[in-house]
C-alpha cells in the first residue's frame, strides 16, 4: 500500500477514537457484547458449525473479511458523524420477531439469522443511516456469518445426478440412472449427500459477493461474475463424478473413489476458484486506489439528510432495543413451556382386512422421532400378501429438539443402511420417499403431519402451523404418521400402501382416534 494509504487510514483510526465517534463504538461494543451474550445459545451453535463442518468451514474467514471491508472504508467513514437513530428501532422488532418465529418453528436456520441480524440494526440505531449506508455492504455480508445451504443438498444431488449421467452417456459408457443412483457396468454408484457440492456452492456464492463488490464497480458485471460464481461449481461438480465413474471402468471402483478422495476438496475447490478469476480478471473494474464508498455524496444526499433528522438519545435507543429483545425471548420462553395434554399409552389399531405380524424387514428400518412423547413402529399384512409398515410418534409440543419436521427426522435416518433414491409417486398431500439400502432393497415411504386441522406431509405447512400456535400461545399436540412398504417380487409397495389407505378410511379422523386425541 502507498505511504499516503497507510497515512490517511492512520488518520481514520485517529478520527474514529475521538468525539462522536468514541461514544458511539463504546456504545455499539457494548451492546453487541451484551447480544452475543443473550443470544449465547445460537453464536455457540454457529461457531460448532463453523468448526467442525467442512460445510462451513470457510466462515471462520468471514469476521476477517468483514474487519478487512470496515477498513478498505475508514478514510472515507472518518468524515461521517454517528447519531442515535430511533427508525431502526422497526429493524431491532424484525430481526427479533424472526428470531422469535426461528424459536416457534424450533427452525435454527431462522433463529441464527435473527441473532446475527440484530447486529447490523443495533448499528443503524446506534450510529445512524449516513453510516449504515456507507457500510452497507460489510453489514449484509454478516448474512454469510449464517450457515445455510444443507436444505439445498437434495435438489444438488438431482442437479449433479442429471450431469452426471449426461456425460457418461456421451463418454460412450452404458449407464441407467435412477434418481441419485447411476448403474454402469464397473457398479452402482450414488450421488450422496456429500457428492451434492452444497459446500463448494456456499462458498463460492460468498466469494462470489465479496469479489462482486471489491472488484467491480458496474452491477452488469457484478451480476455476470455472481452467475459465474453459481454455475461453475455446480458444473465442476458433474464433471468431478462423471470422472470418478468414468475412471471406474477401467481402473475398478476402489481405484477410481481414492484418486477421488485425493483431488476432492479445497485442491478441487481452489482450482475452481482459479478459474473463475482467470476468465473475469480481465473484466475487473475498480481500481486499487478507487475509494469504497463516497462520504461526500452520502453527506449530501436528501433522502438520507432526512431520515438522518429523526434523531434520539443514545440512552432512550439502548433501552427500546433492550425491551425488543427482552420482550421476544420471554415470549419464545413462555411458548417452550407449552405442552399438551396426552394419552399415557398409545396403541396401533386394529384395520380392516389386516392382521398385525412380526416386524421382519430385508434390512432394518425404523424412522427416527428424536423427542416424541410416543413412538410406535408394527407390520400388517392382508390376504393378497401385501404388507405395510407403520410408523408413529406423538409430540406434546413441538420445539428445539423435539421437531416432527427437524433436519434428520422421519423416514430416512443419516446414520442408517437407507439412501434418499427420490421423490416417490405423489398421493394427495403426503410426502413421498423412495429409499435404497444396500444397493438392493428398495422401500416406498408416505409421511404425514396431523396439527390441529392440518394433514400432510409439508414440512413448511407443519412449521407454520406450530408457528401459529405458539404465537397465540395454544398448546396443541402433533402426529407423525409415516407408512411404508418395501419391493418384493410380485409386490409392488405403491400398490400396498394403497391398499392400507383404502382399508383405514379418511386419515385425519384414522389418526385422531389413534392417538386419542378426539
Amino acid at each position: 500500500m502507498p505511504p499516503d494509504g497507510v497515512l490517511a487510514r492512520g488518520a481514520a483510526r485517529m478520527a474514529l477514537a475521538e468525539g462522536p465517534w468514541r461514544r458511539a463504538l463504546a456504545g455499539l461494543g457494548g451492546a453487541w457484547l451484551l447480544l452475543i451474550v443473550l443470544f449465547a445459545q445460537d453464536w455457540g451453535k454457529m461457531f460448532a458449525q463453523w468448526w467442525d463442518s467442512s460445510t462451513y468451514n470457510h466462515i471462520l474467514l468471514v469476521p476477517a473479511i468483514l474487519g478487512w471491508l470496515v477498513w478498505l472504508r475508514l478514510p472515507e467513514l472518518r468524515k461521517l458523524t454517528p447519531t442515535a437513530w430511533w427508525p431502526a428501532l422497526f429493524a431491532v422488532a424484525g430481526a427479533t420477531l424472526l428470531w422469535v418465529l426461528g424459536s416457534f418453528a424450533g427452525f435454527d436456520l431462522f433463529r441464527q439469522a435473527g441473532a446475527v441480524a440484530l447486529m447490523p440494526a443495533s448499528l443503524l440505531l446506534l450510529l445512524g443511516p449516513r453510516v449504515g449506508a456507507a457500510l452497507l455492504f460489510p453489514l449484509s455480508y454478516m448474512a454469510f456469518l449464517v450457515p445455510f445451504g444443507d436444505e439445498l443438498v437434495p435438489l444438488l444431488q438431482m442437479i449433479t445426478a442429471k450431469i452426471t449421467i449426461a456425460l457418461v452417456h456421451l463418454s460412450g459408457v452404458s449407464a441407467r440412472i435412477d434418481g441419485v443412483f447411476i448403474d454402469t457396468p464397473a457398479g452402482l454408484f450414488e450421488v450422496a449427500e456429500a457428492c451434492s457440492g452444497v459446500k463448494f456452492l456456499i462458498a463460492m456464492i460468498a466469494l462470489g459477493a465479496l469479489v462482486g463488490n471489491v472488484c467491480f464497480k458496474r452491477w452488469g458485471r457484478r451480476a455476470a461474475f455472481m452467475a459465474l460464481c453459481l454455475a461453475a461449481p455446480i458444473l465442476a461438480n458433474g464433471i468431478r463424478a462423471w470422472g470418478t465413474i468414468f475412471a471406474a471402468q477401467y481402473v475398478g471402483v476402489e481405484k477410481a473413489a481414492g484418486i477421488d478422495h485425493i483431488i476432492y476438496g479445497w485442491i478441487f475447490f481452489a482450482v475452481v476458484i482459479a478459474l473463475v478469476l482467470g476468465l473475469s480478471w480481465r473484466f475487473f473494474d475498480r481500481a486499487i486506489d478507487d475509494p469504497m464508498i463516497d462520504a461526500a455524496g452520502i453527506e449530501a444526499s436528501p433522502r438520507l439528510a432526512a431520515l438522518a433528522a429523526r434523531r434520539l438519545p443514545v440512552g432512550l435507543a439502548l433501552f427500546g432495543a433492550a425491551a425488543l429483545v427482552l420482550g421476544g425471548q420471554a415470549w419464545a420462553r413462555a411458548a417452550d413451556a407449552l405442552s399438551a395434554p396426552l394419552p399415557r399409552q398409545i396403541y396401533l389399531p386394529e384395520v380392516p382386512g389386516w392382521q398385525r405380524v412380526d416386524y421382519r424387514p430385508q434390512v432394518w428400518w425404523e424412522p427416527r422421532a428424536t423427542g416424541a412423547d410416543h413412538r410406535l413402529l408394527g407390520r400388517y399384512a392382508d390376504a393378497a400378501g401385501n404388507e405395510v409398515d407403520v410408523f408413529v410418534a406423538l409430540y406434546a409440543a413441538q420445539s428445539e429438539g423435539k421437531e416432527a419436521g427437524g433436519f434428520g427426522e422421519g423416514a430416512l435416518r443419516p446414520d442408517s443402511d437407507w439412501a434418499w433414491q427420490g421423490e416417490g409417486p405423489q398421493v394427495g398431500d403426503a410426502g413421498t420417499e423412495r429409499l435404497l439400502a444396500q444397493g438392493r432393497v428398495m422401500r416406498l415411504a408416505q409421511t404425514w403431519y396431523r396439527s390441529g386441522d392440518l394433514l400432510g406431509g409439508s414440512n413448511a405447512r407443519l412449521k407454520l402451523a406450530n408457528i401459529a400456535d405458539r404465537l397465540l400461545l395454544r398448546p396443541r399436540p402433533t402426529m407423525l404418521l409415516i407408512l411404508s412398504a418395501e419391493a418384493r417380487p410380485g409386490h409392488d409397495p405403491a400398490r400396498a400402501l394403497a391398499a392400507f389407505r383404502l382399508s383405514t378410511g379418511d386419515l385425519a379422523p384414522w389418526m385422531d382416534r389413534q392417538a386419542q386425541l378426539r
